[in-house]
């Protein structure tokens, strides 16, 4: 077995070895690709339940319209990039798919803070402790679906 040593550090480990296309084909099977319409799906169904537990328990109709536009924040600019990121474009070479990732991460944090900053003209009442709580369980859900494609994985 190749060994690569690392003088600075002294770590040693296994040579880089390319895959061939028929080993990439079955790790592709293996461990599929995460969609991101699938969180951003998640995401609008934990939005929308905290939504209706917050009017629940509140009984407050502006509550329920603040963890809902808590969610929005986290939903809309997360469907901008993904619908950015899964455009034909970005996949043309490496170099345009690292340029894309990083434009479009901007639009997403751009979209992000101005939503956030037209939170109390648009959202009547506006509490914002309800709406920054739904924003972390929304934004929570990439964890959700990274340790469920864990588990799934092995199965």
């Amino acid at each position: 077995m190749n060994t690569w040593d690392d003088k600075e550090d002294g770590a040693v480990g296994p040579a880089f070895k390319p895959l061939t296309a028929e080993e990439a084909s079955a790790l592709r099977v293996k461990e599929p690709p995460l969609s991101p319409w699938r969180v951003l799906g998640v995401q609008m169904a934990v939005g929308l339940v905290a939504a209706l537990l917050a009017g629940l328990a509140t009984g407050r109709q502006e509550a329920a319209w603040s963890v809902l536009y808590g969610a929005a924040t986290v939903v809309v600019p997360g469907a901008l990039m993904a619908r950015g990121m899964t455009s034909r474009l970005t996949s043309m070479s490496p170099g345009t798919s690292a340029v894309s990732f990083m434009l479009w991460e901007m639009v997403k944090i751009a979209v992000s803070i101005a939503m956030l900053a037209l939170a109390p003209k648009l959202v009547q009442n506006l509490s914002w402790p309800a709406l920054l709580v739904s924003l972390v369980l929304c934004m929570k859900v990439y964890w959700l679906a990274l340790l469920w494609r864990g588990r799934a994985q092995r199965r």
